[in-house]
């Protein structure tokens, strides 16, 4: 995946709300995505790998945050 450290730079200047807005997001994109796969209508299915590391990127980032 090209452009993580821009991507976790970006996450860390995020704060809180703005991080679960965020993975909310992605986690209906990520929900779509499934739906369109499970009807073989999705042709780009390794963007599912993709935005499932992003989430858990956010969800780590979430976790330094709230423990910090």
């Amino acid at each position: 995946m090209k452009g993580t450290g821009l991507f976790m730079k970006e996450l860390l200047s995020k704060d809180i709300k703005e991080l679960v807005a965020l993975r909310k997001q992605l986690r209906n994109e990520l929900f779509e995505l499934k739906m369109k796969n499970s009807i073989r209508a999705l042709k780009e299915t390794h963007k599912i790998g993709d935005l499932r590391v992003k989430i858990a990127r956010i969800n780590t980032v979430l976790q330094s945050k709230i423990n910090a």
